[in-house]
């Protein structure tokens, strides 16, 4: 189905944000190992989100949904590190690289053996260096079609020892290895190399880790280029053995998912309130607040919410670094599709290891709409307005149809399989219409 802005009215209300994908990834997975219990509030159900729960299950948690007091609730009952495939057949990760990323470590704790499959873009996302890194500490893993890529086979035992990967690949595989490593047989000291980018991400796994009673102690910068052997890092974490203990978990806020409701005031002019962001996150993707007032718009930023307030008239910036914030990418390009001036988007390599490849879709696609603007390996650069009206296509990429959603404010833009932003953000089109946009599925 097609997606596209029916009409609008003045921007203004106020809205919560989803919850965070990411976090919601993280605390369903470590709540399945932990021993007893936990209670996790605001899990976000999105599809990737739910193959991780579908994939815990499959491993021998319980997972329940609830509701008390306080409101509804994920009750997990975990396995203490003990996990049993259950599945008689591939577990289907569906489209969540998330999920096929962390679980592939974490099936490695299992007794028997666990394949993952997923649909066919699931299947082309690289996954090479997390298995190599996993050879190194004692995890034997297979790929069915010999292309280092799902379905894939991973055989029970994880020693554990001295590791190190690649830190600007996918931050997804730092975590994956962190997750799985306090139930490692002798645990896990992980170097990451220069150059470590997403290094949020990363944080935010080490936040729900702690949160779940495990302890792990990094230590940052070390360049010996005077040893014969070059040797260097970015950050070593040292995982001693550890259990993860069950908890009560509350879910924050997506600011990436926040970002189309954000970016949806900047462009069109209007005040909102976003509830559910959180002042002292660590979420990378609370960048896009200093772009947004770097473009012009007012922000009022407070401990559990942000206010925007913006003329609809954005300036462009001369040069926007997205290392720590990749998943703000589709979001950044459009907002600089739409300001006066030139933008450069730089530190976006690892973009192009996405759903898509982010960085030649984001350009095609703004190019079937007349865009002026120059690809390059790891950075573009964008001349706004420069644009008109016409359909692009979302190559079922859950933020890239979102974003371009957003141009319909300014012109007549559909997006093709505008649904998948289901993905990540399954009450979008409602979200929207509570600050003034109506969208339909055509």
């Amino acid at each position: 189905m097609n997606l596209k802005i029916k009409n609008f009215s003045k921007i203004e209300g106020t809205v919560k944000a989803p919850s965070s994908k990411s976090y919601s990834h993280r605390a369903v997975i470590i709540a399945s190992l932990a021993k007893g219990t936990s209670k996790l509030y605001d899990v976000l159900y999105s599809e990737d989100v739910l193959a991780s729960i579908n994939a815990c299950k499959s491993l021998g948690a319980k997972i329940t949904e609830k509701e008390d007091e306080s409101g509804t609730y994920l009750e997990v009952i975990g396995t203490d590190g003990c996990l049993h495939n259950q599945s008689e057949d591939f577990i289907d990760l569906a489209n969540s690289g998330t999920t096929l990323r962390i679980m592939t470590s974490v099936a490695s704790l299992s007794d028997n053996e666990v394949t993952f499959t997923g649909d066919d873009s699931l299947k082309t996302r690289p996954m090479g260096p997390l298995l190599e890194a996993l050879a190194t500490i004692g995890v034997e893993t297979a790929s069915l079609n010999n292309n280092e890529k799902a379905p894939l086979t991973i055989k029970p035992g994880f020693k554990g020892g001295n590791v190190s990967i690649l830190g600007n690949m996918s931050s997804q595989f730092i975590s994956s290895i962190l997750i799985s490593s306090p139930l490692s047989d002798d645990g896990v000291e992980l170097c990451v190399l220069p150059k470590f980018v997403s290094k949020p991400y990363v944080d935010m796994t080490i936040s729900v880790m702690e949160k779940f009673g495990v302890n792990i102690e990094h230590i940052g910068q070390y360049n010996d280029n005077n040893q014969d052997n070059g040797s260097q890092f970015d950050t070593k974490f040292i995982i001693s053995t550890q259990k993860y203990n069950s908890t009560n978990y509350t879910v924050e806020g997506d600011y990436s998912s926040a970002s189309y409701l954000l970016a949806t005031c900047a462009i069109a002019g209007g005040e909102i309130t976003v509830q559910n962001l959180f002042k002292d996150s660590k979420q990378g993707d609370k960048l896009i607040i200093d772009i947004l007032e770097n473009m012009g718009c007012e922000i009022d930023i407070c401990d559990s919410y942000v206010t925007i307030k913006s003329d609809g008239n954005l300036n462009s910036v001369s040069e926007i670094n997205l290392a720590n914030a990749p998943d703000l990418l589709l979001t950044v390009a459009i907002l600089a599709a739409v300001a006066n001036g030139e933008t450069k988007i730089t530190g976006i390599g690892h973009a192009r290891l996405k759903e898509t490849d982010r960085i030649d879709t984001t350009c095609r696609e703004l190019e079937k709409l007349g865009c002026e603007l120059q690809e390059f390996e790891d950075y573009m650069i964008i001349k706004g307005k420069t644009i008109h009206g016409g359909v692009v296509k979302s190559h079922k990429d859950h933020r890239l149809a979102m974003a371009f959603s957003l141009l319909g404010l300014k012109y007549d833009v559909e997006v093709e399989d505008g649904e998948c932003f289901d993905v990540s953000f399954p009450n979008f089109i409602d979200a929207m219409a509570k600050i003034g946009v109506e969208l339909e599925l055509i």
